[in-house]
């Protein structure tokens, strides 16, 4: 065998498998046919979240003066922009190739393809360590990983064209500002983008085919973001179906079907951010004869196929394609495959963020999955208008909304909008990793001031304890 383990993409799944992997002493290769790090470094996390930082700091120039700062008219530089968040992909991309180094993991730069007898079929697209022109070269491992991650999901009537009907690709990176931009699809994905142009000025209409924007989410938290972005002069078209869009003119007219009947919404740009689909066509599957079901790889607890030796992480397996969980997972299936003693992820303490502006951080069930699952539940609800902190900074809107079973105390999940609560949830699900009892979060000192003293606030309000409310 040429390696102990093969990775076949370079994603948050496929390079910290690699390294993982790496560390416990495996001689291991990746497979990359783009740029390292995927499409969550270079196209999706990073870059997106540089560009809603820029959205930020206008805003703050914005409302400069509640703070008593006179600042002057803020404008921004699109070019600029998009600059600084490309210049921000490019440094976390060359941040995973020194870890690969380091590590001393052998990139394989090209097209990775599966075949029978634990191989990878490698058809080099550029130059790389083991780059071989347009040929295709061989590896044998005994551990191959499939980590091809996805890519933005076209609807029939909904075709992208790069150009005036553009993905969450382009939209990282377009050469000028739309004067306007239909969004459809108010997930994480298309609210972020939606809040972003939004924010530096683009007419922005949000259009979501179920009723509540960001519709995964707790209903409370769905319906106060949509506050927030029609506050901010979005407008927000929920219950709403996109028939077909006419890109003939200057403007795209999209044909929308409402609740009212049909409308025409004229934009620049639409951006289709309806979901993604999982790149799994043409890598060899059939050939192998690993089994997919629905567009996903079927795979057990540890990530393996029906096919010995040949695994699936990330974006192609069951769970939420999220890039901590296809972190989560490679680590699993590399230990596994190494013969440690772990346990399976629980899919049921994943947490979720959205990095709009209130940003949005939940775990566990929302209250109508808590009810429909049959718990007696207890809720608690902190606002931030009563938190010292958030009143400090001037970011008063939005809540902590905590959800306990009634009978046995389990944390059942939690609802945050506001300020910086993406970097509170953590706390919520370490503790509910711990099975920690509301009690105990009562009694846990939270420091003050802090925004995070809002979690301890609403777990005390669900027990009848809060003394700030």
């Amino acid at each position: 065998m040429n390696y102990d383990i093969i990775v076949i993409g370079s994603g948050p799944g496929g390079y910290v498998a690699a390294i993982r992997a790496a560390q416990l002493g495996f001689k291991v290769a990746v497979v990359e046919r783009a740029e390292l790090g995927g499409i969550c470094l270079n196209w999706g996390c990073i870059p997106t979240k540089a560009l809603l930082k820029s959205a930020q700091v206008l805003n703050y120039f914005k409302h400069a003066e509640s703070y008593g700062i006179l600042a002057g008219e803020a404008k921004p530089d699109f070019e600029a922009i998009i600059k600084r968040s490309r210049g921000m992909a490019d440094q976390m991309s060359k941040g995973i190739q020194f870890l690969l180094k380091k590590n001393k993991i052998d990139v394989l730069t090209g097209t990775g393809k599966v075949k029978p007898g634990n191989v990878v079929e490698v058809t080099s697209v550029g130059s790389g360590q083991l780059a071989v022109g347009s040929e295709a070269k061989e590896f044998t491992a005994k551990h191959i990983i499939i980590a091809t991650g996805a890519r933005s999901r076209e609807l029939p009537d909904l075709k992208l064209d790069g150009k005036k009907i553009i993905g969450y690709r382009e939209a990282t990176n377009l050469p000028k500002q739309p004067d306007s931009m239909v969004v459809v699809g108010s997930g994480a994905i298309g609210s972020e983008f939606a809040w972003f142009y939004n924010t530096i000025g683009t007419k922005v209409t949000l259009i979501e085919l179920l009723p509540n924007v960001v519709p995964l989410e707790d209903e409370e938290v769905s319906k106060t973001l949509a506050r927030e972005f029609k506050k901010a002069g979005m407008v927000v078209m929920t219950g709403a179906t996109v028939e077909s869009v006419d890109t003939k003119g200057k403007l795209c007219k999209v044909i929308v079907k409402t609740r009212k009947g049909e409308e025409i919404v004229e934009a620049e740009v639409v951006l289709s951010a309806v979901g993604i689909a999982t790149n799994i066509e043409g890598i060899g599957l059939e050939e192998v004869g690993i089994k997919t079901e629905k567009g996903k790889v079927l795979v057990d607890d540890f990530y393996r196929t029906n096919i010995d030796g040949y695994y699936a992480i990330g974006d192609i397996v069951h769970g939420p394609a999220l890039a901590h969980v296809a972190s989560h997972e490679g680590i699993i299936c590399v230990e596994k495959i190494a013969g440690k003693e772990v346990e399976p992820l629980d899919y049921g303490n994943i947490p979720a963020c959205t990095y709009t502006h209130p940003e949005i951080a939940s775990v566990g069930m929302t209250e109508q999955q808590a009810k429909d699952a049959g718990y007696e539940i207890r809720i608690g609800r902190f606002p931030f208008t009563a938190s010292g902190k958030a009143t400090a900074a001037g970011a008063r809107g939005g809540f902590v909304k905590v959800i306990f079973d009634a009978k046995y105390g389990e944390w059942l999940g939690a609802h945050l909008i506001g300020d910086n609560v993406t970097e509170m949830i953590a706390e919520v699900v370490a503790a509910r990793k711990l099975e920690t009892t509301g009690k105990e979060i009562i009694e846990a000192v939270h420091p003050h001031p802090t925004m995070s003293e809002a979690i301890m606030e609403a777990v005390a309000q669900a027990y009848d304890e809060c003394v700030h409310l």
